[in-house]
This record gives C-alpha cells, structure tokens and sequence, in this order.
C-alpha cells in the first residue's frame, strides 16, 4: 500500500534528456510520483539547459529539479572527474538540507560519496534512503586505474557503511547482490532490477540488416577498444568484408577515429543522439558487447538491453564465467568470444563465410524485451521507493 504523500529526492547526476535511459527512467518515475500527490525533488547535474528542455517537451510537471553545472563529461580525465563528484556531493547536502526530504533514492552516479552524504543526512534527519547499485564502488574504479590503497580500504568502508543503513538496495544481476553482501555484510533486502532499454519508438526495424557490427556507447577504459580495434584490423587485412559501425564518445574517441580514417570497412560517428544511437544499432545483424572480465562482478553494461530491442545479435567479448557471458547465453541473444585478438578475428571471419550463423532465439529475446520495458522498470522502482 503507497503511503500517505511524503517529501522524496531523486539524486542522479546523470539524467534526462542527455541519459536517455536512466535518465529517462528517473524522469517517468519522479513524474508519476507527483502525480500521487507526493512532493518529488530531482538533484542531478545539468549538461543541456534542462529547464528549458523540459518547458520545450512539456515534461516534469509538477517536480522541482534542482541541477548542478555539469563540469565534465564521459571523455574527462580521473582527476577532473574526481573533483566534478565533490563537487557534485556539496551540492547534494546543500539542497538536501534546503528540501528535508523524508525518502530519497540515490544511485552509484556519482559513487561513494554522494551515497555516504545522503546517509548522514537520513542518520541525522530520520529519512529512510533506497541506494541502487548500478555500479560496485570502489571497486569497479579500481579496475580501470588502482586506487591508493589507503584510500580504496576508506572508500569502502565508507560504502559498506552506506549500503547497511538503507532501507533497502536494488541492483543489476545476482552476481552483484552476491559481491554487495559479500563486501558489506548488509542484511538489508537487495531487489534484482535490470535497466531498461532506450525507447525504439520512431526507429526502423523491419529493414534488411547490413552485414556487419554495431557499438554504440561509451568507448572508454572498461570496453577492450584497443582489443577490439586489434582484432578489427587483423581481419580487414586478411580481407574481410564484413561492416563495422562505431558511434560514442569516452577516452578512446580519437583512436576510433584515426582507426575510421584507415579503413573503409570501418566508420566512427563520434557522439550521437540516442535515437541516432538505437537506428544504427537497429541497421546492423550484429552488436558488439566487449567489457573487461573483473569489471563484470561490479557493474553491468547499460548498452545491453539497447542491443537487445534492436533485434542483432550480441557478440560478447569477455570471458565465459563472468555475469555479461551468462546474461547473453541464458537469454538466448547472441555468442560469447573470448578476449584475444585471434579469436575475435576468427569469429568475424565465421560468421561471414556462414559456418557461425544468426545465434538469437526470437521467442527468448520477445520475453527479454517484455522484462527491459521503461514501464516494467518504472512500476518496480515505484513499489521499492514509495510503498
């Protein structure tokens, strides 16, 4: 049964319309929440002018947003990132002061120490705060560059702390509850919720697909880019005639582009729309889903449930015990290749020449579809947080 209307925050520093998943997601849900009569304020950082966008699309009625100048984005150095999420925490405290909210939802975007801020607010003030682990920190950080060691052990610490006091946690896989209680020894409950996928409204689908590959997202320090260019590049020497269509921004933005410059089997957009991002995914019979092994145990890649509504087939590059190897094959969507330059190589070859055929099972993708709808994430988000 919902309770009687209270004050809630919504803390994510990524959001609508530049995130257009989780972001998407938050807005839909704050929106229906207000609806309910409930009091909902959104705290997340601003890269388009989201007040004038949200007046333009007629969105957000009857929520307070309370945004933060964005300083940087997916492409900017650790460092800089580091001081945009303090940045980003004094902000959270103040506003959460200004607003005493009695429930907040607060995400790992930014994590540790947004988290551990909204913590002490509710020890202090008596709310009650659901934390949603889209990402296991410090840890999922410490794989992409190592993190001093005193201040890995403090950091997690401080998320431990954070993930006992909530009211309750939500994540991505079984896998990951499985690292949270391990780490934290929290005995609070832990909801399994898969994101949603970006919306295909306005996308052709029924075209025939262009033979070839599609990766659409964040080329940064967790996706095997250089792995994958390597791999690219042996087989379009040997003669391979197969497409390959990048598109994203992140840290190797411009190594996809010199790549693109080399070759014409190979063509880099650079940043997209979302939308420009779910019709190319939509052209191609094949996804590219590369992420690195250990990274698996604490994050998940958000992309996925994109490749999925677009209708190729997936081609996970990681190793076959990790959570990204067995989503792809409990779910029937696609292959999993190990990461070595050869194998990639070869598996681009066999599914040229015919002797690796579409692997996608169409009912199994339909009941996956059904799972990943905004609507399915919204209702669930809306029990955990409001009921």
């Amino acid at each position: 049964m919902t309770r009687k209307p209270v004050k809630v925050a919504v803390i994510n520093r990524s959001f609508w319309p530049v995130y257009p998943v989780i972001g998407e997601a938050l807005l839909r849900f704050a929106e229906g929440a207000s609806t309910k009569g409930h009091s909902v304020s959104v705290i997340m950082q601003d890269h388009a002018g989201i007040k004038a966008r949200l007046a333009k699309e007629k969105r957000g009625k009857g929520v307070r947003f309370y945004p933060a100048k964005a300083l940087t984005t997916s492409a900017s150095g650790v460092l800089l990132r580091a001081f945009d999420a303090v940045f980003f925490m004094f902000w959270v405290l103040a506003v959460l002061l200004w607003i005493r909210p009695q429930k907040v939802y607060v995400s790992t975007d930014p994590p540790v120490v947004v988290p551990f801020i909204v913590m002490l607010y509710s020890r202090l003030f008596g709310a009650e705060y659901i934390y949603h682990l889209q990402d296991i920190h410090p840890e999922a950080a410490n794989v992409v560059i190592p993190v001093n060691k005193w201040v890995y052990k403090t950091l997690l610490k401080m998320d431990a702390l954070t993930m006992r006091k909530a009211k309750c946690l939500i994540t991505i896989t079984e896998q990951m509850a499985t690292e949270i209680q391990a780490r934290s020894g929290t005995t609070v409950p832990i909801h399994i919720l898969d994101n949603p996928a970006v919306s295909f409204d306005g996308i052709d689908t029924t075209k025939p697909k262009i033979s070839g590959f599609s990766f659409c997202g964040n080329a940064g320090r967790l996706q095997r880019i250089p792995l994958v260019l390597n791999a690219i590049e042996t087989y379009l020497v040997r003669g391979g005639q197969l497409a390959f269509s990048f598109a994203g921004g992140g840290v190797y933005a411009d190594l996809l582009k010199a790549f693109s410059e080399r070759f014409e089997h190979f063509h880099y957009h650079g940043q997209v729309t979302p939308t420009e991002a779910a019709q190319i995914n939509a052209d191609y019979s094949w996804a590219l889903l590369p992420i690195e092994d250990d990274v698996t145990r604490f994050a998940f890649p958000s992309k996925s449930s994109s490749y999925v509504f677009s209708g190729a087939n997936i081609l996970a590059v990681c190793g076959e015990h990790t959570g990204v190897a067995q989503w792809v094959k409990e779910n029937r969507v696609g292959l999993v290749v190990q990461p070595e330059v050869e194998a990639l190589a070869g598996i681009f070859s066999d599914i040229e020449s015919g002797v690796v055929n579409e692997a996608g099972d169409q009912n199994a993708r339909e009941i996956l579809k059904a799972r990943l709808r905004f609507e399915v994430f919204v209702d669930a988000l809306d029990k955990i947080v409001l009921e």
